[in-house]
């Protein structure tokens, strides 16, 4: 296996200490746009193999990645970049006949008369919409491989297959105790995505009545989280698993809420209302530049947090119904994750270390034959044991949490 990690930011340069450990593959090419980010990758984890290089590309462009893939005799690209550029990269893996991987899927669009009813253009619609392509060819996209949408995947795989007879709801519930030291705002992700993903219309899914959109920030409820974390109040934001769960597992609704925190709605309801979330360029003093981008330029970098960082952050799947007994049954499926752990061992901080971790465990599923399929498929589409396991082989095990369901 000779991988593209395509992106040296937060989460690909994560994914180069916890790969080291590991031996399933012959080689990881880091390309990024600047090709010396990817080869500060490569000094730092290499550790003197040979099993690292670097490599300058343009994720916008799919003929510079296809033949990038076939000048380094790839087999499959994992896709670490901002979700914008999910479609060349998606284009250009296919057009090498790679194995695709992804974190996010593509974007969506607001639908144009009815933006908090129903949904326009979905997110992972352009990707579905060339599924039986990539079937018919034989090859695989595997997509929304993180930790969320990804692990918490997964875990609904898991519940449905060993734990539930009867799946009534799929709720994917994230909340953090970090603290970044020094800053008064200072995202732990991409400020891009994050800005797409909690200003966009939320979606939810529902059997009867399939995917519908809310304002954002939409029904806001507390939820404990466990290790110390504790209550934290969460609300709909836009995200994958609501677009993936319906598709493999047998449920009644699926949500996704985040424990955002009031002054972080705030800072974003700011943004919005100043037009400074937007993506369409903008003329400043003779210069085209995008809001949002200049958003992002001036915060700090998230993959530079981890040493002013403290807290654990905590990912997770609540699913209700009646149990393999026929009694009603509640869990919460988690996976939490320290800072100090991380940015001690990895020198990665734990938000971009948690996201990172999981496409390494697809990786080397695909690699012994555990998973393979052809297709654009999401995690609920492989066996979830196997996964699991090898998450305990990593030294990150998942826990379960049995809560008393709600009459």
């Amino acid at each position: 296996m000779r991988i593209l990690v395509v992106g040296s930011g937060g989460v690909g340069a994560a994914f180069a200490p916890i790969a080291a450990r590991r031996d399933f593959y012959e080689r990881v090419v880091f390309a990024d746009h600047h090709e010396d980010r990817g080869q500060r990758v490569v000094d730092r984890y290499d550790k003197g193999t040979g099993r690292f290089s670097a490599a300058q590309l343009d994720a916008s462009d799919p003929t510079a990645i296809s033949e990038l893939c076939r000048a380094e005799g790839i087999t499959h690209v994992l896709n670490a970049v901002d979700p914008r550029l999910v479609m060349p990269i998606f284009t250009g893996a296919f057009e090498a006949g790679v194995t695709y991987l992804d974190m996010a899927l593509s974007l969506s669009q607001p639908h144009p008369e009815e933006p908090y009813g129903e949904p326009g253009v979905k997110l992972g619609d352009a990707q579905f919409a060339q599924a039986a392509a990539w079937e018919e060819r034989g090859l695989l996209a595997l997509v929304g491989m993180g930790v969320e949408p990804g692990l918490s995947d997964v875990f609904a795989r898991y519940a449905q297959d060993h734990l539930f007879g009867h799946i009534d709801e799929v709720d994917v519930r994230d909340g953090a105790d970090l603290m970044v030291k020094g800053y008064a705002f200072a995202p732990s992700f991409s400020i891009w995505t994050t800005i797409e993903e909690c200003l966009n219309p939320p979606i939810v899914w529902e059997k009867e009545r399939g995917w519908f959109t809310l304002p954002p920030f939409s029904e806001p409820e507390t939820f404990t989280f466990p290790h110390g974390i504790g209550p934290l109040g969460c609300v709909h934001v836009e995200h994958e698993e609501v677009l993936l769960i319906p598709r493999w597992i047998d449920c009644r609704r699926v949500t996704f809420k985040y424990a955002l925190g009031d002054e972080f709605i705030d800072v974003l309801k700011t943004l919005h209302k100043l037009g400074l979330d937007a993506t369409e360029p903008v003329d400043v003093r003779g210069t085209t530049v995008s809001p949002r981008d200049v958003v992002a330029a001036c915060l700090p970098d998230p993959a530079g947090l981890g040493p002013k960082m403290s807290g654990k952050t905590c990912a997770g799947t609540r699913v209700t119904g009646r149990g393999t007994d026929g009694n009603a049954r509640e869990v919460y499926l988690y996976h939490v994750v320290d800072n100090e752990e991380t940015w001690g061992r990895d020198r990665a901080q734990a938000v971009v270390w948690q996201t990172a971790l999981n496409p390494v465990v697809a990786l080397e599923l695909l690699a012994n034959g555990s998973w393979s399929g052809a297709g654009v498929l999401g995690p609920e589409a492989f066996e979830s044991t196997a996964f699991l396991e090898l998450l305990k082989d990593y030294g990150s095990p998942w826990s379960i949490e049995e809560r008393t369901p709600v009459p």
